[in-house]
């Protein structure tokens, strides 16, 4: 089946995520997705395996959104044909003692996958420039000083931030990891029905929480954080690829079409070849393996 274009998602000039839509245009019938989604991924289990083999890159698949809109679904959907050993998903909730012990990279540093090897971030390092601009007393639990109260955090220090993740990620590129960056862009209302759904879906009420209907009312705030966040970040080494999201089933289809587009652009990620002295004894190795009794 042939693939499409995912160029259109990617964030290479400013963006103004209020212009950008929250469904997709593409046309694509339930059955030709769903045959298309299957085959995409297993291609994509197959690079895995040759990337494992390979063993000289690295990819770190991060993915940001609000509440309901469908992370841990298209992780679950989307990584489900990889091979175990090969992928591991992290989800980052509020820092514990420990890692507040460090600055505000270090557990996602520690999390980094080894060569050959995918790491999902299911909410990343992202949330350092987003969350605490939202609930900016957050950043008095990391001890940092000069820095006692919110009115004394400096009015450069998200930008800051901002620069120190980008550098974090240049540091990872240049050193044989493929670092794509994904959000996915729900729509307000749609947040609404996800939230009514698990309401009144018994199944689906442990999914509730009332701080949800909290950060449902900073929503413009997130917004405004979010656009800043990707248009400042969104680079060659580490690009951002804005994933329409009221729809699920074509999200996936996206987010793995887009993954498999960026992966083979590397030509160079091969099986590797034998030495040249196994190679010439290949017919004696599967001889004496023939005769053994």
């Amino acid at each position: 089946m042939k693939h499409f274009d995912t160029d259109r998602f990617k964030v290479t000039q400013p963006i103004s995520l209020k212009d950008i839509p929250t469904k997709t245009s593409l046309e694509m019938d339930e059955e030709v997705q769903k045959k298309h989604f299957k085959e995409t991924r297993k291609k994509m289990a197959e690079l895995q395996d040759m990337m494992y083999a390979h063993n000289k890159y690295a990819v770190l698949i991060c993915i940001q959104g609000m509440d309901t809109s469908g992370k841990d679904s298209l992780i679950r959907e989307v990584f489900k044909e990889f091979n175990a050993r090969g992928v591991v998903v992290h989800s980052f909730k509020t820092p514990n003692s420990t890692e507040l012990e460090h600055d505000f990279l270090w557990r996602h540093y520690i999390a980094l996958p080894e060569k050959g090897k995918f790491a999902v971030f299911n909410r990343t390092h992202y949330e350092n420039v987003l969350v605490t601009r939202v609930h900016k007393e957050y950043i008095l639990n990391e001890n940092l000083p000069g820095i006692n109260s919110v009115e004394d955090i400096p009015e450069d220090f998200y930008g800051k931030r901002l620069e120190q993740i980008v550098n974090f990620e240049n540091h990872l590129a240049q050193n044989g990891t493929i670092v794509l960056k994904f959000f996915l862009h729900l729509s307000k209302e749609e947040q609404r029905q996800r939230l009514l759904r698990r309401l009144d879906k018994e199944k689906h009420n442990w999914k509730f929480s009332p701080g949800d209907l909290k950060e449902r009312g900073f929503w413009n705030d997130y917004q405004q954080f979010y656009e800043e966040a990707i248009n400042k970040s969104s680079t060659k080494n580490a690009p951002w690829f804005v994933i329409p999201a009221d729809d699920k089933k074509m999200t996936r289809v996206i987010f793995l079409e887009t993954i498999f587009n960026e992966l083979s652009k590397y030509q160079d990620i091969k099986f590797p070849e034998l030495e040249d002295k196994v190679k010439e004894n290949i017919n004696l190795y599967r001889t004496e393996l023939s005769n053994e009794k």
